[in-house]
């Protein structure tokens, strides 16, 4: 890998931390910006291109589904005009589940492609690395009772979150990379071949 040059370094950060602001703003051709056309974007209710996720997000965000992402490190390696970038991540999404407001908080990492064309870095596949979860009342009382056997169904990473979005009436995929397995290794494994000159 060459050395990392500061002025790429600062463009994909800047990429990586518009994005959590467009998202959670609701400034959503902002966000479908930071996408190359063929730039695609996983998380567990969809597996869409950016521009589709966008339009997702917009479509929830008008149907009262909001999502909150605080994000914190950033390690990035760059090989010419393509980079791997890591950053911290804690997802927090609302929603009622037997009349009871719950927020779900997932702690993880975002796992990004990057790529620079006409000299413009910009998001070819980001996939949430999803580490560890819970859930908790929003407002002191009674929580509800969880139905423990759809709880244990979804992957230890981010169950509680999935089981919240369930309620809401999303379909969760089932097999995102967790902090350790062969879901995450294909993925590092991915991330080398990017590096290398391979396919996203």
């Amino acid at each position: 890998m060459s050395t990392i040059n500061q002025a790429d370094f600062f463009a994909i950060q800047r990429v990586v931390e518009d994005w959590a602001v467009f998202r959670d703003a609701g400034m959503f051709d902002q966000l479908a910006a930071l996408f190359h056309d063929d730039g695609r974007m996983m998380t567990t209710w969809s597996q869409v291109s950016g521009q589709e996720f966008a339009a997702l997000t917009r479509r929830g965000w008008g149907n009262g589904i909001l999502v909150n992402h605080a994000m914190s490190g950033c390690h990035i390696d760059i090989a010419g005009d393509r980079a791997v970038a890591q950053t911290k991540v804690t997802i927090a999404q609302r929603a009622a589940i037997d009349g009871i407001w719950c927020d779900a908080f997932c702690d993880g990492r975002f796992y990004d492609l990057f790529e620079r064309r006409d000299g413009a870095w910009k998001i070819v596949l980001r996939h949430p690395i999803y580490e560890r979860d819970r859930m908790t009342t929003a407002s002191p009382g009674p929580a509800p009772v969880l139905d423990a056997e759809l709880l244990a169904s979804f992957p230890e990473g981010y169950r509680h979150l999935a089981y919240l979005q369930t309620k809401l009436g999303l379909t969760v995929k089932r097999d995102m990379p967790g902090l350790m397995g062969p879901e995450v290794e294909a993925l590092y494994a991915q991330g080398r071949a990017w590096l290398e000159g391979g396919d996203a």
